[in-house]
């Protein structure tokens, strides 16, 4: 099923992000926590590509046994960064023979050593061109986006990077996931100003929960997300204790997603980090909310 078609249906929803791992002797102990993940039958996963230097092997390997064995449709990652076109074209054929037909279509991080290299000849500079390339060549993918609530790291301005967001939909985006963030006002202000700007694709929320407190620097260096004062004093109060941590690291995400259902989101999508168990503890949380 296509997660656009999923989004139509208008009732409340939550999703998982996973990640492939990094070598193939990880790879029972990644594929068995997908599952336990898969498990809860959320309305669709994300499989990340080719986290930390995997292969995208793996991603497909991991969204084909989802999709097939447990019935949960499956998004799979597919970036462009330093490729080639005939690489991607060899990726987009193993996507297909993998039965997806859903792909969040991302530039991906630029390559340790190549940050300040001339980009001029590659094929693809941003993830606008691999966005227009599925859309041209591949009709009948369901493409996904990214966008940033808090600007893009590489953005001089919101405007700046809205205007390039919006030609990113325009070349094909069905939809669109944001990045992190750990304060609602700050995604209400941006699809506010999103719409105001004639975007009008659907939006789906991504949500982190921070179970121990190292997570919070580097939630901070990936994303550059603000973090409320709300949640500081949470990680102040438990952040030594890591059971305590946990816990109310999950409370947190809980109350953003409850929030956000509250105010007319439909969809929502965790960012669990192979977690079965922050998975299933936050969609129990939610279990009379979603009718589960």
């Amino acid at each position: 099923m296509k997660i656009i078609d999923i989004i139509k249906n208008n009732s409340l929803m939550l999703s998982f992000e996973v990640f492939p791992p990094k070598t193939e002797t990880a790879f029972e102990s990644v594929k068995t926590a997908t599952e336990e993940i898969a498990k809860l039958h959320p309305s669709f996963m994300s499989v990340t590509y080719g986290a930390g230097g995997g292969t995208s092997k793996y991603t497909l390997d991991i969204a084909k046994n989802i999709k097939e064995r447990y019935g949960v449709p499956s998004l799979a990652h597919l970036t462009c960064v330093s490729s080639t076109k005939e690489t991607v074209k060899q990726k987009i054929s193993e996507i297909k023979a993998a039965g997806i037909s859903n792909v969040m279509a991302l530039r991906g991080d630029i390559p340790a050593g190549l940050e300040d290299a001339d980009r001029s000849g590659w094929d693809y500079k941003h993830a606008i061109d691999l966005i227009r390339e599925l859309k041209e060549t591949n009709p009948d993918f369901c493409i996904g986006g990214a966008c940033y609530p808090e600007i893009h790291p590489e953005s001089v301005n919101q405007k700046e990077d809205i205007l390039y967001l919006k030609e990113k939909v325009n070349a094909g985006c069905d939809f669109l996931t944001t990045q992190m963030f750990f304060d609602n006002n700050l995604l209400y202000n941006f699809l506010y100003k999103i719409r105001e700007a004639g975007i009008t694709v659907p939006v789906i929320p991504g949500i982190m929960p921070i179970t121990n407190a190292n997570q919070v620097d580097r939630a901070i260096k990936l994303s550059g997300s603000f973090m409320p004062q709300r949640f500081k004093s949470l990680v102040d109060k438990f952040g030594s204790d890591p059971a305590a941590m946990k816990q109310a690291g999950i409370a947190y995400a809980t109350d953003q997603i409850i929030d956000l259902y509250a105010n007319g989101i439909t969809n929502v999508h965790v960012y669990s980090m192979n977690k079965p168990d922050v998975a299933m503890k936050i969609q129990g949380n939610l279990s009379d909310i979603l009718g589960k």
